[in-house]
């Protein structure tokens, strides 16, 4: 169906009406992350409709003032309008509160103060609590939740420590010193907030246990364990029963959803530690990769439901899902809609978690694994929707516009890897993963118009190579020099984000020449505390921190001294076999895609019928922007639909935010940003007049980084 890059429509406009129907609830208001708890990215406000979108004009740009261009900082914020007030965080996450009329500043809180900033990292949203007088913003910056008046920007002091709980907390003495952020905003109920977490991927890396804290305290209300411990259910899901002192990640690092009336959490987990190799937890892995539906009130779990099965592909579900009511066989079903990286809707009953449509466990590949690794033998496909994906690379799908030189450099490359399948095990010879590891869908997820079932969805349609290699032989008694112990280190802790030859990949800078950004004490600040995609490694001996650094930071005078630190891990049971060669996308080397277009696109679904309505494009590649071709781009961040009959979406790598006909997918307005929108964008009204706000934070996919917010209302 995607062989052309061109707007496809499968249902008219006029069959869309016949199933609108009047939504329980009025969502006039953007007072939570994704617009409401049920993550439904809608807004009920229609001032902007088909008919004047095109008169969008810019009526106010907020300049944060600390774009990091160098490192390419970036604003992933959706932000939040309370009683008049918009709140967001910038690039280097200080907490902003503005006027949502004017964009004047009203107040700003900077978590690191005169500190470097070295822990940013992605952040999402905030989130907002009131009770009274006692008005409150909760955000994260580095490895701390606080809680911030929201009038005046100050620290609560009865919340904690002083306003600041460590994210660390209640995950146990050995996550002390592990890495542990959190990329998207806790969820409130009553006076609770629930947090989930950002941990490493690699072996070290920390429980994603769910908690929930009182948000007047900062006291533990209760903590539900996505790594069973014994006694606990899904404990002998796993065939170690030591797993759960070591094994991480199982963490909900993309947010929640919440059905407020019914007291139900929706919490979609990540994969288990190491991503790539499982063979040190075998089964299914229970609770990662799973939508688990929680009582809010205890932590409770209620249902789970999950959609891979011992995931070796970092396939985390990437995105909560949306609360949705549907007509299903004649009947009003109150549902949730799961996307997936993978390029799939599972659509559940939401008391139950019962698949509306269909789900088939079909048998998957399972010849040629790494010895040592136990792949599961089937996977869940839903029969409905079909996938808004493609699933499958063959030679008829290599890139088109490429120069014969470039495609055999593609063909070359094609015969060597292993292929043929969406869940072909990784290989040392290299997999093609398909869709990629930033989807199918990403961390922005979907929105949902509740008056007619249709859910909005963008794409990735960009394949990787994942590449394992053995792990190298410790050495034997035999004293290594800095240098020497370095590359060793390096290869144990950095190769899979940066590459064997520091070149980077992905969402992944390279580290060549970075002996002209960071002196030693800075590079080591680094390596302690992450930054943006980066996880903190301060549980790392400082001799392997030193030496890594005379590696990467070229320090002569450092590199042929004696290496004087542990010789191996001190805890061997995260001592792993193999690693990856990194992130690498299917590219020539002139940095194109080896697949055709598209490579972006926008999906809309019809949830109660599970068919597609329309199909399109999404963003111009500025390689082929003026040949006119529509290709699509890889886009991050999502779509917000609209009563005034629109869908708006930025996220694309040519920095525009365009508005889309929700019913036919047709363009009817775009603009240009000071730099790309990879955010979510809100909606909301002050005073009756509507206006659409967007981050320009740009700073992925080579793009220029900035620092501003940019309002757009009618004239």
């Amino acid at each position: 169906m995607f062989n052309y890059p061109g707007r496809l429509i499968l249902c008219s406009a006029v069959l869309l009406a016949s199933c609108h129907q009047t939504p329980e609830k009025n969502y006039d208001t953007w007072t939570v992350y994704n617009g409401s708890k049920e993550g439904l990215k809608y807004s009920s406000l229609n001032q902007v409709d088909t008919s004047n979108v095109q008169l969008l004009k810019p009526v106010w740009e907020y300049h944060a003032g600390d774009a990091d261009t160098i490192s390419s900082s970036q604003i992933q914020c959706n932000p939040i309008v309370v009683n008049g007030v918009l709140y967001a965080v910038s690039p280097q996450l200080k907490l902003l509160a503005l006027d949502a009329a004017t964009g004047k500043e009203k107040w700003v809180f900077n978590p690191y103060k005169d500190a470097d900033a070295s822990s940013v990292h992605a952040l999402r949203g905030v989130s907002y609590w009131e009770e009274g007088e006692d008005k409150r913003v909760f955000f994260t910056a580095g490895p701390h939740l606080f809680a911030i008046n929201a009038n005046t920007g100050a620290p609560i002091n009865a919340f904690a420590d002083s306003g600041r709980l460590p994210l660390h907390s209640d995950l146990g003495e050995a996550a002390r010193d592990l890495f542990v952020v959190t990329t998207s905003p806790g969820m409130i109920y009553k006076d609770m907030i629930i947090i989930g977490s950002r941990v490493s991927e690699e072996a070290d890396a920390a429980p994603g246990h769910i908690r929930s804290y009182d948000v007047r305290s900062g006291k533990l209300r209760w903590i539900f364990h996505t790594i069973p411990q014994p006694g606990e259910e899904g404990f002998s899901d796993w065939k170690d029963p030591e797993a759960y002192k070591f094994i991480g990640g199982a963490n909900a690092w993309s947010g929640f959803s919440l059905d407020e009336e019914r007291g139900i959490l929706f919490a979609p987990t990540g994969s288990a530690s190491f991503d790539f190799y499982g063979g040190k937890r075998k089964g299914a892995n229970l609770y990662a990769d799973c939508l688990l539906a929680l009582d809010a009130n205890t932590g409770k779990r209620l249902w789970h439901f999950q959609d891979i099965h011992h995931n070796i592909w970092d396939r985390d579900l990437p995105a909560p899902p949306a609360l949705v009511t549907v007509k299903h066989d004649g009947k009003k079903i109150d549902a949730v809609a799961q996307v997936t990286k993978a390029g799939f809707v599972f659509l559940l009953d939401r008391e139950t978690g019962k698949p509306l449509f269909p789900v088939e466990e079909r048998p998957v590949p399972d010849t040629g694994l790494l010895p040592g690794e136990e792949a599961w033998p089937t996977q869940p496909f839903p029969v409905k929707p079909a996938p808004f994906t493609r699933h499958h690379m063959t030679e008829k799908d290599f890139n088109y516009l490429l120069p014969d030189s470039s495609l055999a450099e593609v063909r070359n490359r094609w015969s060597t890897l292993r292929k043929g399948h969406i869940f072909m095990p990784p290989s040392r010879e290299g997999t093609l993963v398909f869709p990629g590891f930033d989807g199918g869908a990403e961390w922005g997820g979907p929105a949902v118009d509740p008056t007619t079932g249709i859910l909005y969805i963008n794409a990735n349609e960009m394949p990787w190579v994942l590449t394992m290699v053995d792990a190298k032989e410790k050495p034997s008694g035999k004293k290594e020099t800095n240098l020497a112990a370095g590359k060793r280190l390096y290869h144990q802790n950095c190769m899979t984000c940066h590459g064997p030859e520091r070149q980077g990949g992905g969402n992944y800078p390279s580290l060549i020449n970075i002996k002209d950004k960071y002196t030693v004490p800075q590079f080591v600040d680094l390596v302690n505390n992450g930054r943006r995609m980066m996880p903190g490694f301060k549980h790392l001996p400082a001799e392997e921190k030193e030496a890594i650094a005379s590696y990467l930071l070229e320090v002569k005078s450092q590199q042929g001294l004696v290496y004087n630190g542990p010789q191996q891990p001190a805890d061997t049971s995260r001592d792993l076999p193999y690693s990856s060669t990194g992130y690498n996308k299917f590219l020539t080397k002139d940095k194109l895609p080896a697949i055709s277009p598209p490579w972006g696109t926008l999906n809309a679904i019809n949830l109660n019928t599970g068919e597609f309505v329309w199909r399109d494009t999404l963003g111009v590649d500025p390689h082929f922007a003026d040949r006119g071709i529509k290709t699509g781009t890889e886009n991050y961040g999502a779509p917000v639909v609209t009563a005034g009959g629109l869908l708006f979406i930025a996220a694309t790598r040519d920095a525009k935010i365009r508005a889309f006909h929700k019913a036919t997918g047709k363009l009817l307005w775009e603009a240009q940003l000071p730099a790309a929108g990879y955010a979510t964008p809100a909606v909301y009204s002050v005073n009756g007049k509507q206006y659409l706000v967007i981050a320009c934070g740009g700073g992925k996919l080579g793009t220029k980084s900035g620092d501003s917010y940019i309002a757009f209302a009618l004239p």
